[in-house]
């Protein structure tokens, strides 16, 4: 029996994922009322199929103010039925949403006459705090498009369907904007930058040409063993506390080399002792 919770901000891009859990093979509805999560969640404990009881549900701003605060109480009495779930929360920066709405020419559901789109993206997010605090993941889909999502949507659930402490490490360039889903961003823009060596300037850290060139200099490899050795000292407490998901970020200017090469490596090490680590490249997909 499974329940995956999909939330976020308007525009942030809740119904590709839940397309994306549809094509896995999830019964999925969207704009569901908070106040049917628990009738849903017992038609599922009941259901003699098995393909029957894999549900997602989209949660929207358009609830009632005390549905939306009793969310975290819903949630506890969800697991009190032996009820396995797990909550998405999508988000993006202010600059993007505004974007999206207007190439899209939609109305955000919280703005009227009197109140601008910045005002309610900032009221929607403040109204959703009790399903975001309550999230086992938080998506930034700021620099992320269509397909990306759907394949990190994909990537995180079917990690999450196996046992234990599901891991993303994603690289990512400073001057595309910071990834505000991780719990841990690491810069390492003070390493040796291949891209002022010309005939590296357009590969990548996936590249043999550039790994050579790295692992050729001190300082790249101090930085790895460091944050190795961190990871390997703080990881384990994160699991301690039962949390579904981790997200480490690792950023250099562009997201191109440095950035690509450790997160590389630490993945291939990761995966030594932990069986769910994805790698994701944002600047790369």
């Amino acid at each position: 029996m499974k329940l995956i919770i999909v939330s976020g901000l308007s525009g942030s891009g809740k119904s590709i994922a839940l397309q994306a859990l549809e094509d896995m093979g999830y019964n999925c509805i969207d704009n569901l009322p908070i106040a049917l999560l628990h009738s849903l969640a017992i038609q599922i404990t009941h259901a003699a199929d098995p393909v029957s009881q894999r549900f997602a549900v989209g949660i929207d701003a358009r609830n009632l103010a005390p549905d939306m605060e009793n969310f975290p109480d819903l949630l506890d009495s969800l697991h009190a039925m032996q009820m396995e779930t797990q909550v998405i929360y999508l988000s993006a920066d202010e600059d993007t949403l505004i974007k999206r709405f207007s190439e899209t020419r939609r109305k955000h559901p919280m703005s009227n006459v009197e109140i601008s789109l910045n005002e309610a993206i900032a009221n929607e997010r403040q109204y959703l705090i009790p399903i975001s605090s309550s999230s086992d993941l938080t998506i930034d889909t700021s620099h992320t498009n269509v397909h990306q999502l759907r394949d990190l949507v994909r990537q995180c659930v079917e990690a999450n369907n196996k046992n234990g402490l599901s891991i993303l490490l994603e690289s990512f360039g400073f001057k595309h904007g910071i990834p505000h889903d991780a719990n841990f961003i690491f810069d390492v823009r003070c390493l040796t930058n291949p891209h002022w060596v010309p005939e590296l300037r357009k590969s990548t850290g996936l590249e043999k040409t550039v790994i050579d060139y790295l692992e050729s200099h001190e300082d790249v490899l101090a930085m790895y063993e460091d944050i190795r050795q961190f990871l390997e000292k703080w990881i384990p407490n994160f699991q301690k506390e039962n949390r579904s998901y981790m997200t480490i970020a690792i950023g250099c200017t562009g997201g191109y080399h440095r950035s690509v090469y450790l997160c590389e490596r630490l993945g291939k090490y990761l995966k030594q002792n932990y069986e769910n680590v994805v790698v994701r490249h944002r600047e790369l997909s």
